[in-house]
C-alpha cells in the first residue's frame, strides 16, 4: 500500500530499464505475464518505451526520475512519499515532473512530497508542513501560510490627482504616496478584503486606475519561520 521514491535514485544502471521495472514485478511477486504487462504500460505511461531497452545508465535525469516513480507503482501503492523528487532537473523535465505528481493525485493516490523548492510546493500540495530542526514549524494550505506573515497589501494607482485625494479621504487608513499619486493598504489579499476596498471606493464614486495585490510568498514564510528576519520579498499580481 505504501511507495517510496527517495532522493537518491533507486535506478540500477548495468540494467535496461525494462529489467529494472521487471526486477520490481518480482519482488512484489506478480506472476510473470502480469509483471511484463504492468511494466510495459508503466513504460508506455512514462514515456520510457522507447528507451526501455538501452542501459539506465544512458538516460537523461529526468528519465532516470520518472523510471525511478514508474518502478515505484508496480505495485499500486495508495500513498506515495517523494522525497525531493525534483532535485536536478532541468525545468522542462520539472514541469514534466509536477504533471506526473499531479496525475497521481487525481488518481486518488495521496502524496506526501519533501521539497526545497518553495515554488514547487506552492505548486502541488494541498497542504504544506514548513520543518525547523526537524520539528513542524507551521502547518496549512499555502494561501493560509502566506497570511501569517505581515507585509502583504494593496497598492492604488490614480493618474487623477482629484481623484487621488478624494480616495485619501475615503481611504483614511491608506498610506499615501503624493509623488506617485498611490495609496497603500494593509490586506491579506483575499477576494474578501479586496471587494471591502473596491466597496468603500465605489460609495466614494471614485474608480482607481491601477490596483495591485502585494502578497508575501513562502520564501518569505520560510524564512520569517525559520531564520533571522530578511527584507520581505513580494509578488505582485496586477488588475
Amino acid at each position: 500500500a505504501i511507495g517510496v521514491t527517495g532522493q537518491f535514485s533507486a535506478v540500477d544502471g548495468l540494467i535496461t530499464g525494462e529489467e529494472n521495472m521487471l526486477l520490481m514485478a518480482d519482488l512484489h511477486r506478480l506472476p510473470k505475464a502480469e509483471g511484463r504487462r504492468v511494466a510495459a504500460e508503466l513504460l508506455e505511461r512514462f514515456d520510457l518505451t522507447d528507451a526501455a531497452k538501452k542501459p539506465a545508465s544512458a538516460y537523461s535525469g529526468g528519465m532516470k526520475r520518472r523510471l525511478d516513480i514508474a518502478m515505484t507503482l508496480v505495485g499500486d501503492p495508495r500513498i506515495i512519499f517523494l522525497d525531493e523528487p525534483t532535485t536536478g532537473l532541468d525545468p522542462r523535465s520539472r514541469h514534466t515532473m509536477w504533471g506526473i505528481i499531479r496525475a497521481l493525485v487525481t488518481g486518488g493516490v495521496t502524496v506526501f512530497l519533501t521539497t526545497q523548492y518553495l515554488e514547487e510546493a506552492d505548486q502541488l500540495a494541498d497542504r504544506i508542513a514548513v520543518l525547523n530542526n526537524g520539528r513542524i514549524a507551521a502547518e496549512g494550505t499555502a494561501d493560509e501560510l502566506k497570511r501569517l506573515i505581515p507585509g502583504g497589501h494593496v497598492r492604488l494607482r490614480f493618474t487623477d490627482p482629484t481623484a487621488y485625494r478624494s480616495a485619501a479621504s475615503a481611504l483614511h487608513d491608506a498610506t499615501t504616496d503624493d509623488e506617485a499619486l498611490a495609496l497603500q493598504i494593509l490586506s491579506d489579499g483575499s477576494q474578501r478584503d479586496l471587494r471591502t476596498i473596491l466597496d468603500r471606493l465605489d460609495t466614494a464614486g471614485i474608480q482607481a486606475d491601477e490596483l495591485t495585490v502585494h502578497t508575501p510568498d513562502l520564501d518569505d514564510v520560510f524564512f520569517a519561520l525559520t531564520g533571522p528576519t530578511v527584507p520581505a520579498q513580494t509578488k505582485e499580481t496586477t488588475r
